[in-house]
């Protein structure tokens, strides 16, 4: 497989409603899930497990609102039911149903940069390139 490139901060991006309106610099993405040992009576081990639900957590770094949020007059602290989407060089990620749990801010008075945000999301889809 060639690789035609590395992702840029222009590949990773927030939207909602389908308008791009902050790129990021970064992110860490965590995923998890629950699951529960089924046991049966007698047995000194589980018989089986069964999977729960899986959890997305996404740490964003450095992100900076487009033109057109500034011009909206964007806060991030506004944001809710956001998608992030995160653009490879073979696939498209994107985590959908986003809430943000966490913001840290850094930076010059006035400055549509956010240092960073972590959200959870609802879904995680890929589609192939």
């Amino acid at each position: 497989m060639e690789v035609s490139g590395f992702p840029t901060s222009s590949d990773i991006y927030l939207e909602v409603n389908g308008t791009k309106v902050a790129v990021v610099q970064s992110y860490t993405a965590h995923a998890s899930r629950s699951s529960t040992a089924v046991e049966a009576f007698g047995e000194d081990q589980p018989v089986a497990t069964i999977q729960g639900p899986q959890s997305h957590v996404v740490e964003l770094t450095r992100l900076y609102a487009t033109d057109e949020a500034i011009r909206d007059q964007l806060d991030f602290y506004s944001l809710k039911d956001f998608s992030l989407v995160i653009c490879k060089p073979d696939r498209k990620i994107i985590y959908s149903g986003c809430q943000w749990s966490d913001i840290k801010e850094t930076g010059a008075l006035g400055a549509m940069v956010v240092e960073k945000i972590t959200l959870v999301a609802a879904k995680r889809l890929e589609i192939a390139a």
